[in-house]
């Protein structure tokens, strides 16, 4: 009988900063200040070339965390972000769910991901991998916000996924 692979209790998501609120422990004040740090113009703007090489976050245009910032300052929006990384525990719940479906059904699966997000790590495929062995993955010179810096690499990676499972 083959072992079960071992499991993460959840990702490693903004340098850790949800894991104060979705990490066991019950949201406090302190806690939840410390997770959505980011709701910012200056987190938004780290989404974006946070931990990025300078190279690639000159080609990425500032009018888009502009905007990203104009949008989610708005009446409520800020609450919005905030409700939603409370409950971000909720989807952590279900990773052993999540798990045992994707290796059941073992779906057909493409993952384009940048070395340089601020966000995930990259050591996380290596988890996706465990269930969908066979699942393709991409890891491209690029930030969290991937599409801004790769969005023709991608459009061309997914399209050939598609025609060839669709």
């Amino acid at each position: 009988m083959k072992a079960e692979p071992a499991r993460r209790e959840s990702f490693d998501i903004a340098g850790g900063k949800l894991s104060a609120v979705v990490g066991g422990n019950a949201p406090t004040k302190e806690n939840e200040q410390a997770a959505t740090a980011h709701l910012t113009f200056e987190g938004v703007r780290a989404e974006y070339v946070g931990g990025v090489p300078d190279d690639i976050a000159s080609r990425i245009c500032a009018d888009n965390w502009i905007e990203d910032w104009r949008t989610m300052s708005r009446p409520g929006h800020l609450e919005l972000q905030r409700a939603l990384v409370k409950d971000y525990g909720n989807y952590v719940a279900r990773f052993d769910d999540i798990a045992r479906y994707l290796r059941d059904h073992q779906p057909h699966a493409i993952m384009l991901w940048g070395r340089h997000d601020s966000y995930f790590d990259c050591a996380e495929i290596l988890s996706w991998l465990q269930d969908l062995p066979r699942m393709e993955a991409h890891v491209l010179d690029g930030p969290h916000m991937l599409l801004e810096t790769h969005a023709e690499c991608c459009a061309e990676r997914i399209a050939d996924f598609v025609q060839r499972y669709a």
